[in-house]
């Protein structure tokens, strides 16, 4: 028992596994202090970048959001037609004039969202303005440039951004005033896949019916149009489709029976 205990009086004299690792990590902290410090420096510095970036990034899109609700303010003033030749009403000390015509707004709001989306470049806002740019360029007749409007927003947009549906439908009717069928054609097929709801349920589907109406291909649009009250019940779509059809009809066009509706459909979904 006295080897024991003097065997256990010299151990406990011993620094234990732990005591030497402590010692030795501190020889090398000791060592290379400056590595360390400089490492230490640079992972602060880079976790002070990424929080400036966010901070700043943040404030732009603040101001970014304001200017551009100051710039759709424009669509709030009125349009008070004024005959020729004839004095426009004077205004209150503070408010802008209204405007003559439809037109002078549009090209108003073309000058005030170009402006602002070069301004703001990269923003979520300037890619917000590219929609309401581009409604605003097709109504002017500047067909090319509202269709390269509603391209960048389609490009920067998420997937999932509810407007797509409605930039998909303004790129269908741009391409179908310059009579490019196919490419309407595959905006309105494209606005059919986004789940868009409200008003334009179904309305992807419509006008790739009318498009095909202009086509010449009236019976491949009757197939289309008969399908849509059975696919979107209730829907403005569905009401449209059906007078299509009954003009189709009248025209003589062969009307397909409409198809049975699925099972969850026919029976509210149970």
């Amino acid at each position: 028992m006295a080897k024991s205990e003097k065997m256990t009086q010299r151990e406990l004299k011993q620094p234990d596994a732990f005591q030497q690792m402590g010692a030795e990590a501190q020889h090398w902290l000791v060592e290379r202090q400056t590595i360390v410090a400089l490492a230490v420096g640079v992972l602060l510095v880079g976790g002070l970048i990424v929080a400036m970036f966010a901070y700043f990034s943040h404030r732009s899109e603040t101001k970014a959001a304001k200017e551009l609700g100051a710039a759709l303010e424009i669509l709030d003033r009125p349009i008070v037609p004024t005959p020729e030749g004839t004095e426009a009403k004077p205004v209150a000390e503070g408010d802008k004039a209204p405007f003559r015509t439809a037109q002078d707004q549009d090209g108003e709001l073309v000058k005030a969202l170009t402006a602002f989306r070069n301004a703001y470049k990269g923003t979520t806002s300037a890619t917000t303005a590219a929609l309401p740019l581009a409604k605003a360029q097709y109504r002017l007749g500047k067909v090319d440039e509202a269709l390269a409007a509603y391209a960048e927003f389609l490009k920067d947009a998420p997937q999932n951004d509810p407007m797509r549906a409605g930039a998909l439908e303004g790129q269908g009717y741009a391409y179908e005033a310059q009579q490019k069928y196919d490419q309407a054609l595959a905006s309105f097929d494209e606005m059919s896949k986004v789940d868009s709801g409200g008003y334009l349920e179904g309305m992807g589907q419509y006008h790739r019916a009318r498009i095909l109406i202009l086509q010449g291909k009236k019976e491949d649009a009757a197939a289309v149009l008969v399908k849509l009250p059975i696919d979107h019940p209730g829907s403005a779509a569905a009401r449209l489709a059906t007078e299509r059809t009954s003009l189709l009809a009248a025209e003589g066009v062969k009307i397909p029976p409409p198809p049975e509706p699925e099972a969850g459909k026919k029976d509210g979904g149970a």
